[in-house]
């Protein structure tokens, strides 16, 4: 018996990964290769997809709502189109979207209990996926509005990590992490106002994309959590990532957020050239005195002298973060509390949130606009790290090289039993890494990191300045090329 096998037989629950097989199902850019060839078709695709998507409902718990029917009409169409010659990068493709993010016909519940009305039109990010080829098959399980680092609520139950079950695939955008790890999806879009799309992809041993703020409409709103919250994708590869990027991405008339487009696809085969990389293991300053977990720093040391190897100026570093913190915070609890106000049964949300609502009240109008205030010497302040940057270095650092989180992923039902407080004090000690860049705007790479003893993944984070993505990805495929994460994957569900 498999040692993975040997630990499923005893503990229940599914344990360290396993090398890649032959049978694991296709990544996001070989569904659209293996389609355009006509090789497969849309409709086996999809219909294979959900029916994983079946297979893993109780082992994992991913999906929020299935859109069978309409995905398997629409994967029928893309297979007329494509007979027909038509070609567009994601025809055919299934992919999941994360439950904070409008899908026509659907109800948004954004990990709330209680009836709400399906939404009458898509998100931007939506409607582009769509224009792009991609067939939606469903909507995958968040937190209760997206507060916290793992997806548990009492609207769907536990959404649970296919490296072991026992543990949380973390959140917000769990469902679309455990989807994607899984295999039930080659790739899925998710969310991150303090880490959400990281935090997940690194305990689910996936690449994922925090991009710069407005890369990736938020539509229907206009500045998504005060500015703190943008869309990205999550998948196994920086190639699949970098597509599901390029195809969601882009402007909505309304947004008051419009970076120059960057081209994703191209960044990723492209040598990155020789860097200037800053290690920082120490976070950001929280209440809790966080230290990383002794193995997350050993992988990220370790990543840190693969990226040395590979001829990178690599250099431990300190970067002047400040109290940056305080201005996270009104604006993460003003963002719930607008949410959570405009909930038709308020008394159907967790008592956390109807705290967080209080807060974000009290919190909201003046105190909330100066920490927006602050953006602007945030900027300088930590921009300075890239500008500048220490003597020996000669000059400014292009990438920061951090943890994505101090801990590796706890078990499920670990927070069940704090109130408020101890919930946020918890995640922050867990999770110290990643809302400074929600605060900046700027975007970063979540790239897996490894492996603790108990088979749990880490992950590490890829930062930089404003608009920076192209050089984050381009990075980010070059360590891929060496450290070949995706040779491993965890069992299948139900196994």
């Amino acid at each position: 018996m498999s040692s993975a096998a040997e630990h499923t037989r005893r503990t229940g629950t599914r344990g360290p990964g396993r090398p890649d097989s032959p049978a694991a199902p296709p990544g996001l850019a070989d569904s659209a290769r293996l389609l355009a060839d006509g090789t497969t078709t849309s409709s086996a695709l999809v219909g294979a997809a959900l029916s994983r998507i079946e297979a893993g409902r109780d082992g994992l718990n991913a999906f929020r709502h299935l859109r069978a029917d309409a995905a398997l009409a629409e994967a029928a169409e893309a297979d007329r189109r494509l007979a027909a010659g038509e070609r567009l990068p994601l025809l055919g493709v299934p992919v999941a979207v994360k439950d904070d993010t409008d899908v026509a016909g659907m109800p948004t519940y954004f990990g709330c209990d209680g009836t709400l009305p399906p939404a009458t039109a898509d998100s931007e990010a939506v409607r582009r996926l769509r224009a792009a080829g991609a067939v939606v098959v469903g909507k995958t399980n968040s937190c209760e509005l997206g507060q916290w680092a793992f997806t548990e609520g009492p609207a769907f139950g536990a959404t649970r990590n296919p490296w072991n079950t026992a543990h949380t695939p973390g959140g917000s955008s769990g469902g679309s992490a455990a989807a994607v790890a899984a295999g039930l999806v080659p790739a899925a879009l998710g969310s991150d106002g303090a880490g959400s799309i990281r935090i997940p992809a690194a305990w689910t041993h996936l690449v994922g994309i925090k991009p710069q703020r407005g890369r990736i409409s938020v539509h229907p709103y206009s500045d998504a959590f005060q500015g703190l919250t943008v869309n990205g994708p999550l998948a196994r590869t920086v190639a699949d990532a970098a597509l599901l990027l390029d195809a969601a991405a882009g402007p909505h008339p309304d947004d008051p957020h419009r970076p120059p487009a960057v081209d994703a696809r191209a960044a990723a085969r492209r040598d990155p050239g020789r860097l200037r990389i800053g290690l920082a293991l120490r976070p950001p300053l929280t209440l809790t005195r966080t230290a990383p977990h002794p193995e997350v720093a050993r992988a990220v040391t370790a990543l840190a002298e693969a990226l040395a190897r590979l001829g990178h100026h690599v250099e431990e570093a300190r970067p002047r973060y400040g109290l940056i913190g305080l201005a996270f915070v009104p604006r993460a609890t003003a963002g719930i509390a607008e949410l959570a106000a405009a909930h038709p049964e308020p008394g159907l949300l967790d008592p956390r949130t109807r705290s967080a609502l209080r807060t974000g009240t009290r919190l909201g109008g003046r105190i909330v606009r100066a920490a927006r205030a602050r953006e602007v010497r945030q900027h300088r302040r930590i921009g300075a790290f890239f500008d500048q940057g220490p003597a020996r270095s000669g000059g400014g650092y292009d990438v920061l090289l951090t943890p994505t989180t101090a801990a590796p992923p706890p078990r499920i039902g670990a927070h069940d039993d704090l109130n408020a407080w101890r919930t946020d004090l918890a995640m922050t000690a867990a999770c110290p890494y990643a809302w400074p860049w929600n605060v900046l705007g700027w975007p970063g790479v979540n790239v897996p990191a490894g492996f603790t003893r108990d088979g749990l993944p880490v992950g590490a984070q890829l930062l930089g300045p404003s608009r920076s993505e192209a050089r984050l990805v381009s990075l980010a495929a070059q360590l891929e090329a060496d450290r070949r994460w995706y040779e491993h994957r965890p069992p299948a569900p139900g196994r």
